[in-house]
């Protein structure tokens, strides 16, 4: 029986070349989605993945919608923390409520995904937990005191978690994508987008389909002995210590 793998934010832009990575690797694939059911109904009609839509800042909500798909699916084996979101300022001028949306989508919300399914995960000696974490978590970035916080708080969650699951057949790794040719990133404007291509060594933007190889990687078997480690994607920008 295929196992089953769960993409947060899995119907667009990275997310959505993660669960067609992993389908076409021959994992039933689950995708969530916050809002726009526009998107994630074209995606389902276009790749026959299912979608589920809830706020992964929301534990009930989580833990119901994760429920919802361990009984349509099976037990979850591989999750990928996909899900995040940008509300960006100067520090001095980030309101509480900038802070908080932040906060509670994209480091709250890993536990709010991870946590519901851990239990069974120990029980049947195997689980793959993947959060996409960002360069700008390894090496902060101006206007980002949010996001590169809950993006350095995920690598903190997989190094526990990596330790925690060890014994239990569960591994729990990272990957910190650099600049990736999504929607967003090729919605600004052109001189923007050629200044951030010329702060990397390779010469161009990453394509999603690059984070997705590295996400099917982690959470085959072949992957068991890599535990609590970040993959840094992104061209050379950024060379972790």
């Amino acid at each position: 029986m295929a196992r089953t793998a769960l993409v947060t934010g899995g119907s667009r832009g990275i997310g959505a070349a993660i669960s067609k990575a992993l389908n076409a690797a021959g994992y039933q694939v689950a995708a969530t989605y916050a809002g726009n059911d526009e998107a994630a109904k074209a995606f389902t009609e276009e790749t026959g993945i299912k979608t589920y839509k809830w706020n992964v800042a929301d534990y009930d909500e989580s833990k119901a919608g994760l429920e919802q798909v361990e009984a349509e699916l099976g037990p979850i084996d591989v999750i990928v923390a996909n899900a995040g979101i940008t509300r960006d300022a100067p520090f001095h001028k980030m309101t509480p409520e900038q802070w908080h949306q932040v906060i509670d989508t994209n480091l709250t919300g890993v536990f709010n995904t991870v946590h519901p399914v851990w239990p069974g995960m120990r029980e049947r000696k195997f689980g793959r937990v993947i959060v996409i974490s960002s360069i700008n978590g390894q090496k902060g970035q101006f206007g980002q005191v949010n996001y590169a916080a809950t993006k350095a708080g995920d690598l903190g969650i997989i190094k526990s978690l990596a330790q925690e699951g060890a014994r239990a057949g569960i591994t729990a790794n990272a990957i910190c994508p650099g600049y990736i040719a999504t929607d967003m990133v090729m919605a600004v404007p052109e001189k923007v987008r050629e200044a951030i291509i010329g702060q990397i060594p390779v010469g161009r933007l990453g394509e999603p389909e690059e984070i997705a190889r590295c996400v099917v990687f982690l959470a085959g078997d072949d992957a068991g002995f890599i535990n609590g480690s970040t993959i840094t994607a992104n061209g050379a920008q950024y060379i972790a210590g």
